[in-house]
């Protein structure tokens, strides 16, 4: 009986363990249904297929992700588009505060003018404009002993150089002295049946323009012609504009003394050719040749 027992547990089958399971190769056959001839075959285990499934499974995501990535499919996903929207809403919104920063800007700039030209602006009074295109006050450069003493050499050698009242032209106090804006050639004269209400002076790039009497900002800027532009009131009803700059030195409102730099020569806008100033000046409203006033 005990020979029976041990012969019986000797024919009993011994479980595998896990590891040698899925280690095991099957053997996968493809076999022709008429002649029952095996066409192909391959031996496979657990192990291998499983590996295979996931490397695959693998490579599918990483494809999937790519394309899903670097092509406006990315736009259908839940989310990714309220981003992509939010931005644009954010960046519309600024663009639009900017529009409307500049219309009102536009705007004043225009009642200014109106006033200036019709004469109805009184010596010294400003409209305040908010200028968006000007240099800061940290750009503002100290007067040098250099500067001083050719502020000083200006003020000698124009003090002089007046021409008081031509055809139309307004009469001047005998304390109006004129200082040239810059030491320049004139390019282009004053012509007004040219519509040129002022003159073009050639002058080194970056070369201090200085205002020509005492007065007060009452706008800088720029424009898409004239460049970067600064205007200046004077309190005997003068008005001088200085266009194609650089730089502007002064902000609206600031008090400026003659001969005072208030802008560098510059090569701005599109009317201009090079560097070089255009100087207007205008009394009450009409626009007189700077010529006439002074010895450039």
């Amino acid at each position: 009986m005990k020979r029976k027992e041990k012969k019986a547990e000797s024919h009993k089958p011994k479980k595998k363990s896990f590891w040698k399971r899925i280690r095991f190769k099957y053997k996968l056959s493809f076999i022709n249904e008429s002649t029952l001839d095996e066409v192909w075959s391959f031996r496979v285990s657990q192990l291998r297929f499983f590996s295979a499934v996931c490397l695959f499974a693998l490579v599918l995501i990483v494809i999937t992700s790519l394309i899903i990535i670097t092509t406006p499919i990315r736009n259908y996903l839940p989310g990714y588009l309220d981003a992509e929207v939010r931005r644009e809403i954010v960046q519309s919104a600024i663009k639009a505060d900017s529009l409307d920063a500049v219309l009102k800007l536009q705007r004043r700039y225009l009642m200014n003018v109106t006033a200036i030209i019709t004469g109805t602006m009184k010596p010294d009074s400003i409209h305040a404009i908010d200028s968006s295109a000007y240099i800061s006050a940290d750009y503002n450069i100290p007067r040098s002993k250099d500067e001083a003493d050719f502020v000083k050499k200006y003020e000698e050698e124009e003090k002089y150089n007046l021409s008081a009242g031509g055809s139309g032209a307004p009469r001047l106090t005998e304390n109006a002295f004129f200082y040239k804006p810059v030491n320049g050639v004139i390019s282009s004269h004053y012509n007004i049946e040219k519509r040129h209400y002022g003159v073009d002076l050639v002058a080194g790039f970056k070369e201090s323009v200085v205002a020509t009497l005492e007065g007060t900002v009452i706008y800088t800027g720029n424009d898409p012609a004239f460049g970067n532009v600064i205007t200046l009131q004077h309190k005997n009803g003068f008005t001088s504009v200085y266009k194609h700059n650089e730089a502007l030195l002064k902000d609206v409102g600031d008090h400026v003394v003659a001969g005072e730099a208030i802008a560098l020569v510059g090569n701005t806008g599109t009317l201009s050719t090079g560097p070089h100033l255009h100087f207007e000046l205008w009394f009450r409203g009409t626009s007189v040749n700077p010529e006439e006033y002074i010895a450039f």
